[in-house]
């Protein structure tokens, strides 16, 4: 996933800087460092969701188990009748 995800952030960057220049009815390829940055920034962002992503997956999975072990012992533990 680190691959694509990479690739997906650079295409991101590029297409970015792309459309501004479009937009402004510049060269699409005016200052090609300005290119680079936005590929790596793009990279180095989506890479970043991802990571983002997994680590709420694992809080959400680790709520979800608390809550699930607060209920079992609320209602399964504490029979009185």
């Amino acid at each position: 996933m680190a691959v694509s995800a990479t690739v997906i952030g650079a295409l991101l960057g590029l297409g970015t800087q792309m459309y501004s220049n479009a937009l402004r009815k510049l060269p699409y390829m005016r200052h090609p460092w300005e290119h680079l940055l936005g590929m790596g920034l793009g990279a180095v962002f989506v890479n970043q969701l991802v990571n983002w992503d997994a680590q709420l997956q694992r809080d959400l999975d680790s709520m979800l188990e608390k809550a699930k072990a607060a209920n079992e012992r609320r209602y399964f533990d504490g029979d009185d009748d």
